[in-house]
């Protein structure tokens, strides 16, 4: 096995760099130079999304997890601005108004993105709004939410669950013209639904006269969070890999599906997602495709000035692929087959997050509860 995956924090370079290096940075030059390759800023922080505009960005996403960070990073403002909400919103409960604070925070970005949205005729330029986790077993819940969501603004995209409900409510939301982007998704079988039920949906917008060309489709793998999955099955079972192996987990799954897809002739694009190293990024340069970092992540790949060179038709190493497959839990991510649609929802990783997203929103719930009943 000859490839190593780069864990530890990059070597600072940012003083070696010439006055143009520091203009020009290292995201800037990959979405110049690879414009197929669109850069998502992953965050709908206002002041983050601007500086990632900056270094080429032409999308952002919002989800629970990061609406409290953001709302977390200006509190006084956002304290205010709950304060004014309950007062508009008097019977409001304290979920009704976290979410209200999600969709104006969303809202916001979107209007950020719409020069982008313009200027690619709705294939990016959009905001990824995540519907609520607590609705991740109901189709016809999901649908209605995407359809509020998608109402805020012409550039929203849908983040969906890739359950089963959720593969349901894709191809609805796809037939009433809803561009998506399926999220609790780490696997290729996931994705691979994701893109046979956005098919179904446009293929019955087709047959009802209606039109397709503005839609922008994404289906993610949140790749760092399979790499953490199976670092955690591999202690479980007591399996030792070469070291960094287990880095390369969601780089292949990733690669898998881009292979799948552009074989497949899907209309939606691959997102990578959930950054662990900056393998999810720099592996996947010159495809067709979305990558969406965190700005922190932008900001070090730029500060280390890493050069982005196209790599996504370079294989992850043989050995590699291996060694993973020891893991009954990489092959089930790795292969198209590897699980059904019934089967999504229970996937180690599928779990861990929909908790995750799901504790973040009751935290959501408890900082509104503490602005509107202040303890004594």
């Amino acid at each position: 096995m000859t490839q190593t995956a780069d864990t530890a924090p990059l070597s600072p370079t940012a003083s070696t760099l010439t006055d143009t290096a520091r203009r020009e940075t290292s995201l800037l030059r990959m979405t110049r130079e690879h414009p197929t390759t669109a850069l998502w800023n992953d965050s709908a922080d206002p002041e983050q999304l601007r500086r990632s505009i900056g270094f080429g960005a032409v999308g952002a996403t919002c989800n629970p997890v990061i609406a409290l960070a953001a709302i977390t990073a200006d509190l006084p403002h956002w304290t205010r601005r709950i304060t004014e909400l309950a007062a508009e919103r008097p019977r409001a409960g304290e979920s009704e108004l976290g979410w209200a604070v999600v969709e104006e925070l969303s809202v916001n970005a979107a209007a950020l993105l719409e020069p982008a949205f313009e200027a690619h005729q709705g294939r990016n330029g959009r905001l990824s709004i995540q519907t609520d986790p607590r609705l991740h077993r109901d189709p016809a819940a999901l649908v209605a939410q995407a359809e509020r969501f998608a109402a805020l603004a012409p550039n929203i995209i849908v983040k969906i669950p890739a359950t089963a409900a959720g593969i349901e409510a894709i191809e609805e939301v796809t037939f009433r013209g809803i561009s998506v982007n399926a999220t609790v998704s780490f696997t290729v079988a996931q994705a691979t639904a994701v893109a046979e039920a956005v098919e179904r949906g446009l293929d019955r917008r087709t047959r009802a006269g209606l039109p397709t060309e503005q839609m922008g489709p994404v289906a993610t793998i949140m790749g760092g969070r399979l790499d953490d999955w199976l670092k955690i099955v591999a202690q479980r079972e007591g399996l030792l890999f070469e070291p960094g192996a287990l880095d390369w987990a969601g780089v292949a799954a990733l690669k898998r599906a881009y292979g799948v897809f552009a074989e497949r002739g899907y209309r939606t694009r691959v997102l990578s997602a959930a950054f662990r190293t900056h393998l999810h990024l720099s592996e996947l340069v010159g495809g067709d495709l979305v990558i969406s970092p965190p700005f922190e992540w932008q900001e070090q790949i730029n500060r280390n000035d890493l050069p982005l060179p196209a790599r996504i038709d370079e294989p992850v190493d043989a050995g590699i692929i291996e060694s993973l497959s020891r893991l009954d839990d990489f092959r089930a991510a790795y292969e198209p087959d590897g699980l059904r649609p019934e089967q999504f929802e229970a996937f180690g990783a599928s779990r861990r997050t929909l908790r995750q997203f799901l504790e973040a929103d009751a935290a959501l719930d408890a900082l509104v509860r503490d602005i509107l009943v202040a303890a004594p």
